[in-house]
C-alpha cells in the first residue's frame, strides 16, 4: 500500500510542525495591518539579536537562489574581484551569479566532491591578489560537506579583514550554531530547510560593513534585491517596496518562537546528534558517505550504493517514497550514485526512527539482502545513547 503522506526527507522543504502549519493557515490580511506591523518588527529584530548582527536582517518573498543574488549584487561593486569557494553544485550555482553580473569572478573548488575547500588554500589564493568578496557555501547540500565556517572566519579576521565575507547559510541557518559576529558581512537563508516552514522567503543578514558599502555604491542593476529598497521596510514594516508574504511571515514568526524556545545550541546539538545516528545506522546497511567524516555536514547526508549491489537509483528511491519517506536524488558527480537525505528543522527521535525504516524496509523489497533491523537497531542504540 502507498502511503499518504510520506515524510520529507529531502534536503529542503523539511517536515512542518502543526503549530507553524496553523500560523500558515491564518486568515490573510492586509500588509499593513497593526497586527502584521507589530508581528513582523518583531521578528526582524529577533533574527538580528539571535545571530548577532550588527546591521538589519531582511525578509523578504522569493527563494534561496534569489538571496544568493540579492547577498552579491549589493556588496560587490564592478571593479571588485570576487573569489567564490565551491564544494559542489551550490558553490558553483554562486561562481555562475557572479560572473552572469559581470563580476570579475575566480573559482577555487573542493579537490573532489565529498571534500571541503582548504583554509590555507583560501588564505594562499587571496595572498596572490586583492579580492573585494569572497563567497563560501557553509553547508553544500550536493556533497553533504559542512565548509569550517569558524576557522575560515578568524582567518580572515586575521589576515584579510578588508574582504567582504558572503556565507551562503541555506542549510545551515537554524540548524548548525553560528553567528554573524564571527566575522560574516552577508548570511543568507531561505524559509524551507532548517526553520521548518514552507518555501517562499528569502531571509538574509547584512552587517553595518555591508550596508555601509552598498551606500557608497552607484544604483545598482536590480531593483527588486536592492538592499536600498528593503531597509526602509525592515525597519518600518508599514513602508511599502514590494507585497511582503504575509501568512509565511506567520509562520517564520512560530519558526523563531520554536527556535528561541530550544536554544541555538540545543538544536545545533540536536542535529549533531542525529546525523550521526542516522549515518551509523545507513553504514551498517551497507551504504558509504559521500562527504568526508571530517567535513559531513549535520543537517544533510550523502549515501552511495555499495558496488555491485543492484539497486537502480530512481526505482530504490521510489521504493522508499512507497514505503513511507521521500528522499532525494544525488547531484553533479553523484548523480545515480546514491541518495540525499535531509535531516533539519523541527524533526524528531519518530521522524528518523521512521525514515531508516523506510530505508530498511525498500532495501529488502528490491532484492538488496540485510537483516531487517540492521539500521534500526544501531540507529535506536545511538538515539538511548546520546
Amino acid at each position: 500500500m502507498r502511503i499518504r503522506n510520506p515524510l520529507v526527507m529531502v534536503p529542503g522543504p523539511t517536515p512542518v510542525v502543526r503549530s507553524i502549519q496553523e500560523a500558515l493557515g491564518r486568515e490573510t490580511i492586509s500588509y499593513n495591518d497593526p497586527r502584521l506591523v507589530a508581528d513582523f518588527s518583531l521578528l526582524v529584530d529577533d533574527l538580528v539579536k539571535l545571530w548577532r548582527c550588527d546591521g538589519i536582517a531582511f525578509v523578504v518573498a522569493g527563494s534561496g537562489t534569489m538571496a544568493m543574488e540579492m547577498g552579491i549584487a549589493n556588496v560587490a561593486a564592478r571593479n571588485d574581484k570576487v573569489l567564490v569557494c565551491s564544494n559542489g553544485y551550490f558553490g558553483d550555482r554562486f561562481a555562475d551569479i557572479c560572473s552572469r553580473k559581470g563580476f570579475e569572478t575566480e573559482v577555487l573548488r573542493a579537490p573532489r566532491w565529498g571534500e571541503s575547500v582548504n583554509i590555507a588554500d583560501v588564505d594562499a589564493k587571496l595572498n596572490e591578489k586583492k579580492f573585494g568578496v569572497i563567497c563560501v557555501t557553509h553547508i553544500e547540500t550536493s556533497t553533504g560537506v559542512e565548509f569550517p565556517l569558524r576557522e575560515f572566519t578568524e582567518m580572515m579576521r586575521t589576515s584579510h579583514p578588508d574582504t567582504l565575507v558572503v556565507v551562503d547559510g541555506v542549510a545551515s541557518m537554524g540548524g548548525v550554531e553560528f553567528y554573524m559576529d564571527w566575522g560574516v558581512d552577508v548570511m543568507l537563508s531561505c524559509s524551507q530547510k532548517c526553520f521548518g516552514t514552507a518555501p517562499g522567503l528569502c531571509l538574509l543578514w547584512a552587517s553595518e560593513r555591508a550596508l555601509e558599502k552598498r551606500k557608497a555604491m552607484p544604483r545598482i542593476a536590480e531593483t527588486y534585491i536592492d538592499f536600498e529598497k528593503w531597509v526602509p521596510v525592515m525597519r518600518e514594516p508599514m513602508k511599502y517596496w514590494g507585497t511582503p508574504a504575509v501568512n509565511m511571515i506567520w509562520s517564520l514568526c512560530e519558526a523563531v518562537r520554536i527556535i528561541k524556545e530550544e536554544g541555538l545550541e540545543n538544536r545545533s546539538r540536536r542535529h549533531r546528534k542525529y546525523a550521526s545516528a542516522i549515518r551509523r545506522s545507513l553504514a551498517a546497511m551497507g551504504f558509504s558517505m559521500g562527504a568526508d567524516e571530517k567535513v559531513a555536514a549535520p543537517t544533510v547526508t550523502v549515501s552511495l550504493y555499495p558496488d555491485n549491489c543492484g539497486l537502480d537509483d530512481a526505482v530504490f528511491r521510489g521504493a522508499v517514497y512507497g514505503e513511507g519517506a521521500h528522499i532525494a536524488g544525488c547531484l553533479g558527480d553523484f548523480a545515480g550514485k546514491g541518495f540525499r537525505i535531509g535531516h533539519m528543522g523541527n524533526i524528531d527521535d519518530n521522524i528518523v526512527v521512521s525514515l531508516i525504516a523506510s530505508i530498511e524496509r525498500a532495501c529488502v523489497k528490491r532484492g538488496y539482502h540485510i537483516e531487517p533491523g540492521a539500521g534500526l537497531g544501531v540507529l535506536q542504540r545511538a538515539l538511548i545513547e546520546e
